[in-house]
């Protein structure tokens, strides 16, 4: 993981670091576009985190620099960096007050996004805010990565364009990222459009050697494509797609006028946020252990943790006025929905889709109590891949499972705020809606925007390239968009025939049986209390992914993995196959060279070594039978707390597992609906 995606390792290294004195930082001054004051002023909003004071116990991190060398570069690269190296600090690299004891420095370099076609509304919203953008991505990254570094007792600080001590240019040299070519830096397969960011810490790290002149920087491998990295020819692929489409072919994917799965949306009650499970625990509705340890589940660990300043100082900048007057190039729907799509993709989405925010999707009530009305019409609903790499090294409920989480929130907060903040500076009403604080209910909106199909994981919609490894924000704005439809890809038939999700799952809480209606939605009903116990008290892990981590769709995407997503959607007859070699080549289970963290939890605030961690195999022996006495838990609307409640609000269970619920069927028979159609269905 600490190699990166391009192959950084296999560039010509010099033995020393060449004479600094002619290397200069020359940082484009900052962006005077509506887009690029958004950015700085998020940039700024990070950058007060930047030097903070360290813990004052040392962690029980191993004293090895090569390996804090390796997990801070592979955490930048979990971060989607595009390079990171270390290096000693140069003498001559400090330009502001030095910090004698922090003598060493990780570098980091974040390539420019994919600009908006020319005829795109989006390419006069970009251009001249290029630098700026992959400038926040980069202080993200170094701010994440200095808080990690406090945490476990050492001094670190965050340096970028607008607050630093150092010369980013001598030091991104001295770590082998850049070589000086006529008064610019040049870093290997990316050229000169890229952003920096520096991190200088006490701890030491084992130093990347600096690049020696070449011109064929990778070999002939890179050309090739040997090696598992990303090549040329696939970069060159994808600068070629539409920039509205993102890097995934969703457009290939069949399009259908409703989602695959009824929703009866007259009959879906809107709930109040105090109806959340997690809101639940936090409440005491779970009893003491819940209570207790929901205030830390999933960012119990340094690497999550250092997350959640970032995220928490983000949640003022979710709404805001808009400017006065509308843009007049803003009135065209299917304008606006390509450049609304293509300036999340250049900003760093992974997949985005558009739909109506219908007014079950809204919660009924704030956790006050207080009432909310719907108060926006469209959605831009944007996903975050929680990454396959990070994903095959661990177990799904291991040490790294809170950390994913909060990695794609982040990221989603951070997209979705500048969005939304760009909306309202066209003259639009705009909010981003995130983990951290949401009028949202998220799925149906994913579900809506044509980004998945309901899975027999439960209340989770599942994507064809990426399977259910995902994290979602939302954009709810009054910007004309047009929508995309819902999609079918066989997954209904898929799920129906697969239970692995459920057979995997550490806490028996995913269906092995049929589907049902709840509050409107036919689905794989969970027990959500069940998961939610789980997930919040885990003794050897930080919160819990298992169903991702084994879900057949969670695949890395190589010309294979399309190859069966082609015949699970094309070829129903293929599906149970399918689900039986994905089995029998061991998908789902961990690949130890992709586990880069160090397994630490922190504890009434220190830093210690956990008691275990969960380091599962796949459970081939468990077949796909329910366990003995297995029952799910229901708790439908009419059982949540009252929207103001402050005192817990125990659960009933043995009340909820007597609970009947009505079968699609006899859902569809009472309305008087058309019976459900042939599971194979989407194989034309």
């Amino acid at each position: 993981m600490h190699l990166g995606p391009l192959p950084l390792e296999r560039v010509r290294r010099a033995a020393a670091v060449p004479d600094l004195s002619r290397v200069e930082d020359a940082f484009p001054a900052r962006s005077r576009t509506a887009l690029g004051r958004i950015v700085n002023d998020y940039i700024a909003l990070f950058e007060q985190f930047r030097a903070e004071p360290a813990a004052p116990e040392r962690a029980p991190y191993p004293r090895d620099p090569q390996r804090l060398a390796n997990e801070l570069k592979a955490n930048c690269y979990f971060l989607d960096a595009t390079l990171a190296g270390c290096c000693e600090v140069p003498a001559s690299a400090w330009t502001g007050p030095k910090r004698p004891e922090e003598r060493w420095a990780l570098a980091i370099a974040v390539e420019f996004g994919r600009e908006p076609d020319a005829e795109d509304l989006a390419a006069r919203w970009v251009r001249g805010s290029e630098y700026d953008c992959a400038l926040l991505r980069a202080a993200e990254i170094a701010l994440v990565c200095a808080s990690f570094l406090r945490r476990l007792g050492f001094s670190a600080t965050a340096h970028t364009r607008d607050a630093t001590e150092v010369s980013h240019a001598r030091i991104l040299v001295a770590a082998g990222l850049a070589r000086w070519k006529e008064g610019r830096l040049v870093a290997p397969f990316i050229g000169s459009r890229f952003a920096s960011a520096v991190v200088t810490t006490s701890e030491p790290l084992a130093p990347d050697a600096p690049l020696a002149d070449g011109f064929f920087d990778g070999g002939l491998g890179w050309w090739l494509g040997a090696g598992g990295t990303e090549t040329w020819w696939n970069r060159r692929f994808l600068r070629r797609r539409p920039s509205h489409a993102g890097r995934y072919p969703m457009e290939k994917i069949r399009r259908v006028a409703t989602p695959t799965t009824l929703v009866l949306e007259d009959e879906v009650p809107r709930v109040p946020k105090r109806a959340n499970f997690f809101t639940r625990a936090a409440a005491g509705d779970l009893g003491e252990k819940a209570q207790r340890e929901r205030s830390r589940f999933a960012y119990k660990t340094p690497i999550a943790d250092a997350y959640v300043k970032l995220i928490r100082a983000m949640v003022p900048r979710q709404g805001g006025d808009c400017a006065p007057a509308r843009d007049p190039a803003t009135h065209d729907p299917a304008a606006n929905a390509r450049a609304l799509k293509s300036l999340m993709y250049f900003l760093g989405a992974d997949m985005v889709g558009l739909c109506e925010a219908k007014p079950y999707c809204w919660y009924s009530h704030q956790e006050d109590g207080t009432p909310i009305a719907p108060y926006h019409r469209n959605a831009a609903v944007m996903l975050v891949d929680q990454g396959f790499e990070t994903m095959e090294g661990a177990s799904g409920d291991d040490w790294i499972s809170g950390a994913q989480s909060m990695r794609a929130y982040l990221r989603g907060a951070e997209i979705c705020g500048v969005a939304a903040a760009f909306i309202r500076s066209l003259g639009w009403s705009a909010r981003s809606q995130t983990n951290a604080d949401s009028d949202v209910v998220q799925l149906p909106l994913v579900l809506l925007a044509g980004l998945g199909e309901l899975s027999r994981i439960g209340e989770l919609v599942l994507n064809p390239f990426v399977g259910p490894r995902f994290k979602s924000a939302v954009v709810t704005t009054d910007l004309p968009l047009a929508p995309d439809r819902p999609v079918d890809f066989g997954l209904q038939d898929m799920c129906a025939k697969c239970s692995k999700c459920a057979r995997e799952c550490p806490c028996s809480a995913i269906s092995f049986g049929e589907k049902v209606m709840f509050n409107g939605y036919e689905m794989w009903k969970p027990d959500v209390e069940r998961c939610t116990r789980y997930r919040v008290t885990n003794p050897h892990g930080s919160a819990c992914g298992r169903c991702m981590k084994t879900c057949p769709y969670n695949h890395e995407g190589l010309l294979l993995h399309r190859a069966f997503l082609w015949a699970a959607i094309r070829l129903p007859w293929t599906r149970r196959a399918i689900v039986r070699l994905d089995d029998w080549v061991g998908n789902g289970a961990i690949n130890p060279v992709k586990t880069w963290w160090t397994d630490l939890e922190i504890v009434e605030g220190r830093v210690v070594k956990p008691r275990g961690a969960n380091r599962r195999g796949l459970s081939l022996d468990k077949g796909t039978a329910p366990p003995p006495g297995h029952r799910i838990a229901y708790y439908p609307a009419a059982v949540n707390p009252p929207a103001d409640a402050k005192n817990p609000v125990p659960v009933d269970r043995k009340a909820a597992l007597s609970v009947r619920l009505e079968t699609p069927e006899e859902a569809r028979r009472r309305r008087g609906l058309a019976a459900q159609r042939g599971t194979s269905s989407s194989s034309t």
